[in-house]
């Protein structure tokens, strides 16, 4: 692993550190300065000349700002001669703006594909992306890792009886689909959504069976939680037992932690690709945060090994 450098910027430092650890590396030392007039400044703090380099970072909220810093990373490690550049985006952010829903609407994920290729990257690792053809707006070799698997070996060894996976919207049903096929191959159910307005979504009938049986919602993430206290609404009336929750991305807005941790939630599981503080996570008692470090460390391996990523996914099928 000496011809790589992992640089952590601002919103991934607690991923970066336990990355590097599995990796048995140092973290690359590099300097990011937010000036009074809110420029950057990111200076690589070592030799980048014919390395491979990852940058390592979340674009959530603020999610300009470190968009901004990964744009300015880039162009610092590619004017110092690094040999590629490969950036470890967790959390991809305004991947929800992936396609013209409405007449005059941006397509804003494309423009942030455009914006990362222009300023010097080789390839583009993510996790659960809102969208799979997302991938498709980059030229350059694009990973979108899924945590599917790592939720489906934890709650395999929660060894839950009469299991029903539900999506919480029709467009996740694949997702909802991939995590019911590693618990055993369980059963899935849909809820019928409709959405009003952004953030604001009523939730209108369910298609499937889960009377009497435990229900695990599913989504690439969580924003406000009103979509999903909607949902659990509906599984509740149709005579759901226990309800659990997983998600890759924690976005959670206003106040979505104090919704989950006054929900019928037993359990909601959640990954790092967005930190969470500590005071948050002692407020809400029923909020499980799995890891990516491994999965992610095991990815850059095979990428600087030139292996299949494939492989990484197997690390979660054997228990």
């Amino acid at each position: 692993m000496d011809n790589i450098v992992v640089f952590s910027l601002t919103s991934s430092k607690n991923l970066t550190a336990e990355i590097v650890k599995y990796l048995g590396i140092e973290e690359g030392k590099i300097d990011v300065k937010h000036f009074a007039d809110g420029e950057i400044l990111i200076e690589p703090g070592q030799s980048v000349r014919g390395k491979h380099v990852f940058i390592i970072q979340s674009t959530c909220n603020p999610v300009n700002e470190n968009l901004m810093e990964v744009l300015i990373a880039l162009d610092a490690v590619r004017r110092a001669s690094a040999k590629e550049v490969t950036c470890v985006i967790p959390y991809f952010g305004y991947a929800r703006q992936d396609r013209k829903a409405k007449p005059r609407q941006p397509i804003t994920s494309r423009l942030v594909a455009d914006l990362l290729q222009a300023a010097g990257a080789d390839r583009v690792i993510c996790m659960d992306l809102h969208a799979t053809q997302i991938q498709g707006f980059f030229k350059i070799p694009t990973d979108n890792m899924t945590a599917m698997d790592m939720l489906g070996q934890y709650f395999r060894n929660k060894n839950l009886k009469d299991v029903v996976v539900v999506s919480p919207d029709h467009g996740g049903a694949t997702r909802a689909r991939t995590l019911a096929d590693s618990i055993h191959n369980a059963p899935i159910a849909i809820v019928d959504k409709r959405r009003t307005q952004p953030n604001v979504a009523e939730a209108m009938n369910l298609v499937g069976d889960v009377e009497g049986k435990d229900c695990i919602i599913v989504d690439d993430l969580v924003d406000t939680g009103g979509s999903l206290i909607g949902c659990i609404k509906i599984l509740k009336d149709h005579g759901a037992r226990d309800i659990y929750c997983a998600a890759t991305h924690g976005v959670f807005s206003h106040n979505a932690l104090e919704r989950i941790a006054n929900s019928e939630i037993k359990e909601f599981v959640v990954t790092n690709t967005i930190e969470l503080t500590e005071e948050q996570m002692k407020a809400v008692p029923n909020l499980k945060v799995l890891s990516v470090g491994f999965m992610l460390a095991k990815t850059i391996e095979a990428i600087s090994t030139n292996n299949p990523i494939s492989n990484v996914y197997n690390l979660f099928h054997e228990n």
